[in-house]
């Protein structure tokens, strides 16, 4: 697949900005800006600390409420700030070396999108109304409307674009096109692509690829089969949700023939996506922080272990790094996207050195290029341990995980051919190497990383 190249040594950092710049839940229509945009600037420093060098920035455009809900394309969330604010923060981004990846939410509108706010005044005589999918005028919506129509997920405040309809698509490609000649993004993040239709794909792959052959775009795919959107003139890349559940279900279980298998299946020497730059993650705006997810949070640095190990481009969801814990409730994400003050959370207590690891796989997923683009083979598992070599002509690296309240020792596992191998974690003297063969041991809830060269 034609990734672009910058792809290969990114390292992704998620900010959901409207609960992270404790933005109000509802936009309220105040005409004050709030200017909180420019609070993000020092969290681009952070980044570039931990060791991350692209940012998925999450809805940005004004909305009725969580972002998702697009009132219009061309403005940015009032509670935000402005599009001179946006420009000053994405000047500030590049000139750190960090990409922009934006939230392309194209699927559907808010209801308080002036297309739809037009067809409640007008009725059949607005000439919007083939802008969105399923509308009828023969019934009444449970929103109240004189009209019915489709909607995403159930939810009547997200209403279906017709996106066959030129003047939409026209519509939709202007603002992509402002987006990138105002702030200069470098790729888009396109939400809920599984219900965007194929023809419409095909045509923002032409125009991402007229903006900039290096523009990317990565499609939210939660179920299906991802080469159904990661092809040359479609997407370049799908959110993985496969690995992300096999993650941390194979710890919490003790299975690590869960995600064994799935790593196989995706990447292995025939695996079907194995020329797949996939995007992992182990949380996100929309999931269980990780650190409330594991039944055992002394298995955080293991999973970010295998997070920066396994193919595919890394991503870190913004506060998780400190370990801090949010659960979905019934009606709510509210506790998944909180409020963090920068200055405050840098002295929150670090679960186990949480940070500390991160780093240091940041570093070694940037320097390693059996890492960063390297094939995949399973080198041994059990239901508690787990280990796999990601390897070039030049490189091979092995990985293992323990999830016992033991150590795990292993002895005689076969190795290729090499001049001089090492560490990274300075675990040295618990290697041993003789015939081709290595015996190691991991240590309780935790992780070996040797590199050979």
């Amino acid at each position: 697949m034609n990734t672009p190249e910058w792809l290969k040594n990114s390292i992704f950092y998620h900010i959901y900005p409207l609960g992270l710049l404790g933005a109000a839940e509802n936009n309220s229509g105040d005409l004050t800006h709030k200017h909180r945009l420019l609070n993000l600037i020092p969290w681009l420093n952070h980044m570039l600390e931990l060791g991350a060098n692209a940012l998925y920035l999450g809805p940005i455009f004004e909305s009725g409420s969580h972002g998702y809900d697009t009132s219009d394309y061309f403005k940015i969330d009032r509670r935000l700030g402005t599009p001179t604010d946006m420009k000053e923060f994405s000047q500030e981004a590049h000139r750190r070396g960090i990409k922009i990846v934006l939230d392309g939410v194209f699927n559907h509108s808010g209801r308080s999108f002036w297309a739809f706010q037009d067809i409640q005044k007008n009725g059949p005589s607005s000439p919007y109304v083939d802008w969105y999918q399923g509308l009828s005028f023969s019934g009444r919506s449970r929103s109240g409307d004189p009209f019915t129509y489709q909607n995403w997920n159930g939810h009547d405040s997200l209403v279906k674009f017709n996106l066959s309809n030129p003047a939409v698509r026209d519509h939709l490609f202007q603002a992509i096109q402002y987006w990138v000649s105002e702030w200069e993004i470098d790729g888009l993040r396109l939400d809920a692509a599984d219900c965007i239709s194929v023809d419409f794909l095909k045509e923002i792959r032409k125009l991402a690829n007229g903006i900039n052959p290096d523009f990317w775009l990565m499609g939210e795919i939660v179920h299906g089969d991802y080469r159904n959107w990661v092809r040359n003139d479609l997407l370049h890349s799908v959110t993985n949700y496969e690995c992300y559940k096999g993650l941390y279900s194979s710890i919490n279980d003790e299975n690590f023939f869960e995600i064994a298998y799935s790593l196989n299946r995706q990447f292995g020497n025939e695996g079907i996506y194995r020329d797949f730059t996939l995007y992992n993650f182990i949380d996100n705006h929309d999931v269980n922080r990780i650190a409330s997810q594991l039944t055992q949070k002394i298995n955080l640095q293991l999973i970010y272990a295998l997070l920066f190990t396994i193919p595919g481009i890394p991503s870190i969801y913004y506060g998780s790094e400190w370990g801090i814990e949010g659960m979905k409730s019934q009606h709510s994400d509210r506790n998944l996207r909180p409020e963090i003050m920068l200055n405050s959370i840098q002295n929150y207590p670090q679960m186990h050195g949480l940070i500390q690891t991160i780093q240091k796989l940041t570093e070694l997923k940037r320097t390693t290029s059996a890492l960063s683009h390297g094939d995949y083979e399973q080198a041994f598992v059990n239901s508690k341990q787990f280990g796999f070599w990601r390897f070039t002509n030049q490189q091979k690296v092995l990985v293992m995980v323990n999830i016992d309240h033991q150590p795990f020792h292993i002895q005689g596992l076969p190795i290729w051919q090499h001049s001089k191998w090492y560490d990274p974690f300075k675990n040295e003297n618990h290697v041993m190497i003789a015939n081709q063969q290595i015996s190691l041991t991991i240590p309780p809830h935790g992780h070996r990383i040797i590199v050979f060269e």
